[in-house]
């Protein structure tokens, strides 16, 4: 047996991170495909204006906005449970709310690595311990979780955001063996560069870069397949991924070519 794949008639899906770049836009697309959205980010007004472009495109699902930080596990599990008791359900779910802070080695800050590990790591466990739950629950799911090709092997400026996007890497690789056995279909999104506020700090070269609605629409597209990777845009992600099984001597002269000052 196959297995699930979220449809907007089994519940609605719930967005973390959603109040710009690529949440705000895959918001947006799971709207325009007929899903009502609970969007959650730290900025109740900019989700509120998340839900007026949503009416004001005409779209045929709506965003019901749900502020909340993702580092307060708290939080997360009631945005759950209210999704589970009063919503309908949970179809689907894609923790996407994630910080990049750049980290040189010549100023090192203890506090870099420890925001970047709450919201990008801890906030990811604290989203998907509550869903896994609901889902456990309804007997079927669908759980995207965002990470980057900087899990794959460390880039310039990544050490604190490449670290915790391995790691997500590892843990949706780890849990799709018990998931599958539940009918929780899990998968990784390992976007390539995406132009956002976040990309536009870094100061080397970022190929193959991609809009934050073309990074929604090939998200979109891969949620409806069986692949348990979502990657893109493959010339690119292809090539870093196959960079990465080099000889270290290798890679690093590689990826060392990319990094340039402004």
């Amino acid at each position: 047996m196959s297995l699930y794949n979220a449809h907007p008639k089994d519940g609605v899906a719930w967005v973390t991170g959603a109040s710009s770049g690529i949440g705000y836009a895959i918001a947006l697309k799971l709207c325009a495909e007929g899903y009502t959205v609970v969007a959650t980010a730290r900025s109740g007004e900019k989700l509120e204006q998340l839900a007026n472009d949503v009416t004001s495109a005409n779209l045929s699902g709506k965003v019901i906005p749900r502020p909340g930080d993702v580092t307060d596990s708290t939080q997360m599990a009631n945005i759950v449970t209210d999704i589970a008791d009063n919503l309908g359900g949970l179809a689907l779910a894609i923790l996407n709310a994630g910080v990049y802070i750049p980290v040189n080695a010549d100023n090192l800050q203890i506090s870099d690595f420890e925001k970047t590990f709450a919201v990008n790591l801890t906030g990811v466990v604290n989203g998907l311990v509550p869903v896994v739950d609901a889902m456990k629950n309804q007997a079927k799911g669908q759980i995207a979780l965002v990470s980057s090709v900087t899990g794959y092997g460390g880039l310039p400026t990544s050490a604190a955001y490449g670290a915790t996007k391995a790691a997500v890497i590892n843990m949706a690789e780890s849990l799709k063996f018990d998931l599958d056995d539940m009918n929780i279909r899990i998968q990784i999104i390992n976007p390539g560069f995406v132009r956002t506020a976040a990309t536009d700090q870094n100061e080397f070269e970022m190929p193959s870069i991609v809009s934050a609605e073309e990074a929604a629409g090939r998200i979109a597209q891969g949620l409806k397949r069986n692949h348990f990777e979502i990657t893109f845009p493959k010339r690119f992600t292809y090539v870093l991924k196959f960079i990465n099984l080099m000889p270290y001597r290798i890679y690093f002269a590689l990826v060392g070519r990319t990094k340039k000052a402004k």
